[in-house]
């Protein structure tokens, strides 16, 4: 008979990065799955439809604020790690809607810390040591740079949005868990993600998709702010890297090396679906409009991951070119998926304004 495969507990594995992190455990890392998933706006069943009917993929409809629930997943499954992947991503919505975000980063986190220290406290020494809780997080927590340096995990906390003021206070809390109880947690802080499954709100999927119908292309401010971009595939190798080999207690920040002004990318999208899907007359990039920048809108963003390259061996493999192409090649090729996600409920609309 064979050895019965590994579980994780993932929690917002119907998302962008969730999806893909989920697809890849179970189809690639033969890894079984509880997937937690409220599916609000952005948590998208059609995303998991290869694991339809997979014997190692448990989706569960549910809230990581319900502490209850957690605790029945762990007492049922007994994972032998979480990934916390459940948030509130969007900085614009944030402006708009900041409750919802302390609700789900703030409170979720706590619920699902609160969860997992007392899962601990069940288990026998052998299950205890290997368990591990990995709270994935941003690189928008530090705030701003100047134009000299990189983010490391050094860096001081330093959030200028609703988002990032919660998904810091997460970081703290999960921090705290560490020292104070011991709870074997890691972190990590990534880079600005782009790639399949993400929801046309973020700046990529949303210059393609305007670019199909022709809509103006709107870019904030003069285009000159700088983001470090890393394809979604280098993501998950990097969690699977920190989950598998990480020291619990630290933090890890995740970047691509491919820093980028935001007008850079979306040039480099535009040169992909002319590429692909030329216009009668002219460029896309001829549809590309300024519009007033968003508050408190970091002007540069950029990571040194020397820490995860050096102790655990993971390097992001895609470059910005390679990598947009084949992002751009998956939406035209997945038009009804975007046509589910944008029908009745975003219409690609900018949120977040002065």
């Amino acid at each position: 008979m064979p050895a019965p495969s590994r579980t994780v507990l993932v929690t917002g594995g119907a998302g962008f990065v969730g999806a893909n992190f989920v697809l890849d455990a179970v189809l690639r890392r033969g890894l079984r799955v509880v997937n937690l998933d409220r599916l609000t706006y952005a948590g998208n069943l059609d995303n998991l439809e290869e694991l339809a009917d997979h014997a190692n993929h448990v989706f569960v409809h549910g809230d990581v604020c319900d502490r209850s629930l957690l605790r029945h997943l762990l007492s049922e499954h007994r994972p032998a790690a979480i990934v916390h992947l459940a948030a509130e991503t969007h900085v614009d919505r944030s402006i708009d809607s900041p409750g919802e975000f302390v609700r789900t980063n703030v409170v979720g986190t706590f619920e699902l810390l609160e969860a997992a220290r007392a899962h601990l406290g069940t288990l026998p020494p052998s299950e205890a040591g290997a368990f591990r809780v990995l709270l994935v997080s941003t690189d928008e927590v530090f705030g701003s740079l100047g134009e000299p340096g990189f983010f490391t995990e050094s860096s001081p906390l330093a959030p200028s949005s609703p988002y990032a003021a919660s998904k810091a206070s997460a970081d703290h809390l999960a921090r705290a868990y560490f020292r104070t109880y011991g709870l074997p947690v890691l972190t990590t802080n990534c880079s600005n993600n782009y790639g399949r499954f993400q929801f046309p709100e973020k700046l990529v999927p949303v210059m393609i998709l305007n670019a199909l119908e022709g809509r103006p292309l709107p870019v904030y401010g003069d285009g000159g702010h700088v983001r470090d971009w890393l394809h979604v595939q280098d993501h998950v190798e990097a969690l699977h890297a920190v989950l598998d080999g990480g020291r619990t207690g630290e933090t890890y920040v995740v970047g691509g090396r491919n820093a980028r002004t935001n007008l850079e990318v979306v040039h480099m999208v535009c040169a992909a679906l002319d590429a692909q899907i030329p216009r009668s007359t002219g460029s896309y990039r001829d549809l590309v409009t300024f519009v007033e920048d968003r508050p408190g809108h970091d002007r540069r963003y950029a990571i040194d991951p020397s820490k995860i390259e050096r102790e655990l061996g993971w390097r992001a493999s895609h470059t910005p070119e390679d990598g947009f192409r084949e992002t751009v090649r998956w939406y035209l090729e997945n038009r009804a998926w975007c046509a589910r996600i944008t029908e009745g409920r975003y219409r690609l609309e900018r949120m977040g304004k002065p």
